[in-house]
């Protein structure tokens, strides 16, 4: 069978042939060659001023500066140093005597004041004296602890149990007693025999009724101080 050629050979051909650079693997093909004429001179790399600017024709001069008849020049005058420096002595205040340590037998001898054998800090008016930052954040940490304890009492006032008076505990148990009369007499008319799921069922919701009420009849009169909870 005959060899198979696609149709596109020619198209891809052509496309490889056009984006294809000469010197993309062998270098430019023609590389610009310097002229002979422009070869380097000596001192041709060194700056240049700028050229001077050509007076033009019937352009004035600046007038010279002349000192004008106020003008009055200073005219120094000479110190006798010997005699300021002599009135400065007797004027001055005389120097403290600076604290000396000799700590050899050669007499070798060193400042006090900056070795931290000199008691000078404690001889500063402000010694012992609690800084203003620190007082300042305790009164800060104190007065947050107030607020804090303030909240905390605000909050247990809130959630505190709330005590029965004399009145509402006597109201609370003639209430139960009567509500147990009721129920007793319900329980009281329950017929004898109890055949039915129901009437079974009716029967012990009523005994649960008054096991339930007589507890709480007998709690109450037991404890004369009785505590509600805020819930």
């Amino acid at each position: 069978p005959l060899r198979y050629i696609s149709k596109y050979s020619e198209l891809v051909r052509r496309e490889a042939e056009k984006n294809k650079s000469q010197w993309k693997t062998m270098g430019p093909a023609k590389v610009a060659v310097p002229s002979p004429n422009d070869f380097l001179q000596k001192r041709s790399k060194e700056p240049k001023l700028a050229p001077k600017k050509k007076e033009q024709e019937g352009e004035k001069l600046l007038p010279l500066s002349v000192p004008g008849r106020t003008y009055h020049p200073v005219i120094r005058i000479k110190k006798n140093f010997i005699y300021k420096n002599a009135v400065d002595v007797i004027r001055g205040k005389p120097k403290k005597p600076r604290h000396f340590c000799v700590d050899t037998r050669q007499g070798d001898k060193y400042l006090l004041e900056p070795s931290g054998l000199f008691p000078k800090y404690i001889r500063k008016k402000n010694y012992g004296v609690i800084p203003k930052y620190v007082t300042r954040r305790n009164e800060e940490m104190k007065r947050a602890e107030e607020e804090y304890q303030a909240s905390v009492l605000e909050e247990l006032k809130k959630k505190a149990m709330k005590t029965l008076s004399e009145e509402e505990r006597t109201n609370i148990l003639k209430a139960l007693k009567k509500n147990w009369e009721e129920v007793n007499r319900a329980f009281q008319t329950l017929p004898v025999l109890t055949d039915t799921r129901y009437k079974k069922m009716q029967k012990e919701e009523l005994e649960l009724k008054l096991q339930q009420l007589e507890h709480d009849i007998a709690a109450i009169e037991k404890h004369k101080n009785v505590y509600i909870a805020n819930v």
